[in-house]
């Protein structure tokens, strides 16, 4: 696995690096060699906060943590990914095609400009993936989304959105080609 690090208001120390590697090193079993996790370490008023997000293939999966010591923060989110696979791995084999976390996985995330009239305070971009509709919520679930934008593989690659609702279900938003 590829570690990346990325610190906001303070220091990411060589022995801090090498806590945090040796904690996600755990997650290798998961997944495949190519894989790569960002670290974000920050503090703000005293409270350490980790956030560690994995790409490996088509997947994502995302873990923030704040504690009174970065070393507790990291061990947290640690647990927290692999509950994660744990929990979802069975949904994964069993919905995904065959190879799915060998394959790579595209930059970013995506949103369309805003008038200027607006603040816009971030720009997202992804390549739109065809894949089913219970994939993009499982998706949008291991992202700890309130959306996700995809494109439907069973309508021939139409843009859609899923979403969760305030009542626990799901929706979808999808586009109407004339």
């Amino acid at each position: 696995m590829k570690f990346t690090y990325n610190a906001r208001k303070m220091d990411i120390t060589d022995p801090l690096k090498l806590y945090a590697e040796k904690k996600l090193s755990k997650l290798d079993r998961f997944f495949s060699a190519d894989s790569e996790a960002g670290i974000v370490c920050r503090t703000e008023r005293g409270r350490y906060t980790a956030e560690v997000t994995v790409r490996s293939a088509n997947m994502l999966f995302r873990a923030q943590n704040t504690a009174n010591d970065m070393y507790a923060a990291i061990d947290e989110v640690a647990d927290m990914i692999e509950r994660q696979v744990r929990k979802n791995k069975t949904k994964l084999e069993k919905r995904l095609r065959a190879g799915a976390f060998e394959r790579e996985i595209p930059e970013s995330a995506a949103m369309e400009e805003a008038e200027e009239a607006y603040d816009l305070v971030r720009i997202k971009r992804f390549a739109l993936k065809p894949m089913d509709v219970e994939e993009a919520i499982l998706q949008m679930n291991l992202l700890n989304h309130q959306f996700y934008a995809f494109r439907n593989a069973s309508d021939e690659n139409r843009f859609c959105v899923v979403y969760r609702r305030n009542d626990g279900g799901y929706g979808m938003i999808e586009n109407e080609e004339q």
